[in-house]
């Protein structure tokens, strides 16, 4: 396409403006020149040129349009052009006399300016005075564009003030209401502090309250919220909640507005009120006038408390506080959907702020869980639980029927909310009690993919009240027993959540002494596997054998003894026996075999928690061996090529590998260390896959092999670096494979760094000759050869490609070994957190160092590894702060502490994401990368993921 450039440009510039239909037709030839990623510089520079001039020469507007249109492609699609396409555009802008071309050439220029910062100060030189003559121009449609871009151009704050208030003003509502859209976003710019102009502001936004139009009506309830909550932060402290009041009840009188999006805008602002009197609060639930509030007087009358402020206050703000009468009746009895969920979500944030109103807005809730809507009905109960969550929620004896029909609503997200509720719901007899657990009972009858859920409520409910248990167990006992041939029913889940709720009795606080049978308990060991699935959250299996085999020991269980430490999992590997033994089993000196014999008995019941654990470490130590006899095998097929069976062998192994990661007896070290071999040997494949012949079905993408072994050198450093405890045998296996990836990049790709791979293969050679003489072993094969052919190789250390053959012949004398995990490696590993930098972010000043509190928690880490804090915007702004281990304390299997890390060089930005990470230094790497940044001198292998800390400036 580029042959007909010259064709292309010389129609754009000989085109006469009435020949509108060739001139489009051209310039559409010329963008998809522009959008062609394989179009020349050249040919782009060309372009360029040959738009500029028809930039000045053309007066059609649609011509001009277009060709403002392929300027901003030009600057976007090719940034070094960006610049040029600035100051052409904007050498236009000053010389153009069309209100709508001014707007799309400004248009263009923020654009580019937003993608290339340094073009920001040319921006500036465009003073206030430009922007605001767009406006008072004939044109609405640019009026409007600029009242929404406004924030985009470097205007002043009270310039662009006194802009907005005047065009809400505007005849055409679409003005006003984006004018108003611009008051709310100068609102949340924390820039305006003078309470005149806030109490003006918002005395605009509540006469608009009045418009014709819904949608300015809506656009001033926004207003009229975020004004209203400036003007309370800037009156004096005893008036706030007086204006907190007004605003609030300012807001009640739009909930019955004609427009649906109206009333669902003041229900979602009324939720944000953080203040209100709890009288105003009664109100809105009660259609009947309160008594209270008939003789509160106006809000906003001009009284000695308004006159505090030393301000005069309009008439308009005067405001019965009777108007919010029913405003959340309404809201909820609301035709519209979307106005009932509105309405609920306010409840969820203002029932925190008075329990009793909490209570009385409970009723109106329960009623809500019958609503059509499935949001509405999972939104009232999303609010319910908050209410629980703030120990609000009193739910009284008439409410338990409408809420329990919610535990067999056919979504499963309304049952499991109700769920959540009733682990936190305080029931208050025992009549409430049991209409719970017959809900639940329900709930698992009918649905029973519940089943894990509901037996976990079910313990959390019996542990927060025991007595009751107690008390309605005995009615279950028939249910619970075994049968006359002396068998339970494993099969009834009915029976599985009776027991999980008898068992949950004596970990009660309430219940002092348990008469809980023990028998029950030895019942519940039949099921152990069911319950432990469900209750994992609470404590893991061989806890709760523990404890069930303890309780079926006692005739009486008293909950003095402190069950809560085992249920977090502390239970000392030593006592385990002797917990569930009874006291005073103890071997006794000179007393006979048979009487030794006879006190060991009772301490049978502990053997199956001991075997357990020998069989599951067994089970993965089979596991392991038995995948990396299998990974031996698999390399014959990468040597033939067959990659599809390759990656789906592994990937199964990573599957079977992923199903023991839950269990707490299998070492998550060995583990760790296991799945980074695979994702070693599944690179060193992709990359072997590229030296093999080719296949006619087979192509590369460009770089593909170079990024492949750059993912390989990470892995292998990783590996070789971040896991303790390796034998020789298995770091000379790891030797060997970092040094096949040198071979493998000397073959074809690494030509400019070939003094360093060489220099890299030197020293490890050194290093496995060293492994090789202390432990006695036998070199590989591989290494043998490559040790000859080292100084042959090192022969072509001027830049130039090692001889094929040579190389070649190494790659054919390489086989991967079997890898034998002897022992159980330390994986080295970091956590960072900066708890509630998520949701509040750390002060700075630009140009001053700032601390940053990191909670930083170590792994297997000794006092020889060097460990480095990492801090980075972006790549050329970076530090490093070097943590010594000999301040943090802790031993080597985990130390956690608080470091305050220096950031030094803060940039001139209103915020900032700071990017932390902890690497470690390769103390047998002799390569420094990092030169500039007054950190490490060798290279870090890092061992924790990045952290975000987010940064927002403190003004001067």
């Amino acid at each position: 396409m580029e042959q007909h450039l010259g064709s292309v440009c010389e129609c754009i510039l000989s085109l006469s403006t009435n020949d509108k239909r060739l001139n489009l037709r051209a310039l559409a030839s010329a963008r998809s020149l522009i959008i062609n990623s394989s179009t020349s510089d050249s040919t782009i520079s060309a372009l360029f040129e040959t738009l500029t001039r028809f930039l000045q020469l053309t007066t059609e507007p649609r011509a001009l349009h277009h060709t403002l249109k392929l300027l901003s492609d030009i600057a976007f699609h090719h940034s070094r052009l960006s610049g040029l396409v600035f100051h052409s555009v904007r050498s236009y802008l000053l010389r153009s006399d069309s209100t709508r071309l001014s707007a799309e050439s400004l248009a263009v220029l923020s654009s580019i300016a937003e993608h290339d910062r340094s073009l920001a100060s040319a921006m500036d030189e465009l003073d206030d005075r430009f922007f605001v003559s767009l406006c008072f121009g004939p044109s609405v449609s640019v009026r409007s564009w600029f009242l929404s871009n406004a924030f985009r151009f470097p205007i002043r704050p009270y310039v662009l003030l006194t802009v907005m208030l005047g065009f809400t003003k505007d005849p055409y509502p679409y003005v006003r209401r984006v004018a108003l859209d611009g008051l709310v976003g100068l609102s949340k710019s924390s820039v305006i502090e003078d309470c005149g102009v806030i109490e003006g502001c918002y005395c605009r936004a509540v006469e608009l309250l009045g418009d014709a139009e819904d949608s300015v009506r809506c656009a001033a309830v926004h207003a009229v919220s975020e004004w209203g909550k400036m003007l309370v932060a800037s009156v004096q402290e005893m008036n706030k909640r007086y204006w907190s009041d007004a605003v609030f009840v300012r807001l009640c009188s739009m909930v019955r507005d004609m427009s649906m999006e109206v009333r669902v805008a003041a229900f979602d602002a009324l939720g944000k009120i953080g203040v209100v009197s709890e009288d105003i609060l009664l109100q809105t639930l009660s259609k009947r006038v309160l008594g209270i509030t008939k003789e509160k007087k106006p809000l906003g009358q001009c009284s000695a408390k308004r006159k505090s402020l030393g301000q005069y206050i309009p008439k308009h703000f005067d405001i019965q506080a009777c108007v919010a009468a029913g405003a959340f009746v309404h809201g909820l009895e609301d035709e519209f959907y979307e106005v009932r969920w509105s309405a609920c979500h306010s409840l969820h944030t203002l029932t925190i702020l008075s329990a009793k109103f909490a209570g009385e807005a409970l009723n109106l809730l329960m009623d809500v869980l019958n609503d059509d809507s499935l949001n509405v009905r999972l939104r009232a109960l999303e609010t319910m639980h908050h209410m629980a969550t703030c120990d609000h929620l009193k739910v009284q004896e008439t409410h338990m029927h409408m809420f329990l029909g919610t535990l067999v609503d056919n979504s499963t997200f309304i049952r499991s909310t109700a769920r959540k509720i009733l682990r936190l719901m305080k029931l208050h007899d025992l009549k409430m009690f049991q209409s719970s657990i017959d809900g639940l009972l329900e709930n698992l009858e009918v649905y029973p993919q519940d089943e894990a859920d509901i037996l976990s409520v079910l313990f959390d409910i019996g542990r927060n009240h025991g007595n009751f248990v107690v008390c309605i167990i005995k009615k279950f006992s028939q249910e619970i027993e075994p049968s006359c041939e002396g068998r339970l029913d494993f099969d009834s889940v009915r029976v599985a959540a009776l027991l999980v709720l008898a068992i949950s009795a004596p970990l009660s606080e309430a219940q002092k002494v348990c008469s809980i049978p023990s028998r029950i308990f030895s019942y519940a060991v039949t099921l152990l596997g069911r319950i432990s699935h469900a209750l994992k959250d609470v404590m893991n299996q061989n806890t709760l054998l523990a404890y069930l085999s303890h309780c079926s020991k006692s005739t009486i269980v008293d909950n003095s003894e402190s069950f809560f430490p085992m249920i977090e999992g502390d239970i000392p590997n030593c006592s385990c026996i002797d917990m569930i033994s009874p006291a005073g089993m103890s071997l006794q000196q000179g007393a006979s075999e048979n009487e030794n014999q006879k006190r060991l008995e009772p301490r049978k019941s502990a053997t199956p928690l001991l075997d357990c654990q020998l069989e599951v470490h067994s089970e993965v130590a089979k596991s392991i061996k038995l995948i990396l006899l299998k990974i031996n095998d698999i390399w014959f097929l990468v040597q033939k090529g067959c990659m599809a069976e390759v990656l789906r062998m592994l990937r199964s192994f990573r599957e079977e590998l992923a199903t023991y990661m839950s269990d707490s007896l299998v070492s998550a070290d060995t583990l760790a260390f296991t799945f980074q071999y695979l994702r070693v040997v599944k690179l060193l494949a992709k990359v072997w896959e590229h030296f093999l012949p080719p296949r006619k079905t087979q192509s590369y993408r460009i770089g593909e092999l170079n990024l492949l072994l750059g993912k390989l050198d990470r892995n292998l450093k990783e590996m070789r670096y971040r896991f303790r405890g390796l034998s020789k045998e298995e770091e000379l296996h790891v030797l060997e494979l970092i040094l096949v990836t040198c071979i493998l990049r000397l073959s074809k790709v690494e030509i400019c760094c070939h003094n360093a791979t060489l220099k890299k293969l030197s020293m490890i050679i050194s290093h496995a000759e060293f492994l090789h003489k202390e432990g006695s072993i036998e070199p590989y094969n591989f290494v043998v050869e490559l040790k000859k052919s080292l100084g042959e190789i090192d022969t072509y250390n001027d830049g130039a490609s090692c001889r094929p053959f040579l190389l070649k012949r190494l790659l054919e004398s390489f086989s991967l070994k079997q890898f034998r995990l002897s022992g159980s490696p330390k994986h080295i590993k970091a956590e960072i957190d900066l708890p509630g930098n998520d949701t509040e972010p750390l002060p700075f000043i630009s140009g001053l160092p700032v601390g940053i509190p990191l909670e930083i928690t170590l792994y297997n880490v000794s006092s020889e590894n060097r460990l480095w804090l990492r801090m980075i915007v972006h790549e050329q702004l970076m530090e490093f702060v070097f943590l010594d281990l000999n301040q943090s304390g802790g031993c080597d299997e985990v130390r956690k502490f608080t470091f305050m890390a220096p950031f030094y060089r803060t940039p001139k930005a209103m915020s900032l994401t700071l990017r932390v990470c902890i690497g470690m230094e390769c103390l047998f790497e002799d390569v420094n990368l990092i030169t500039d940044c007054g950190g490490p001198t060798r290279e870090l292998v890092y061992i924790c993921q990045e952290k975000e800390v987010y940064l927002g400036m403190i003004p001067w």
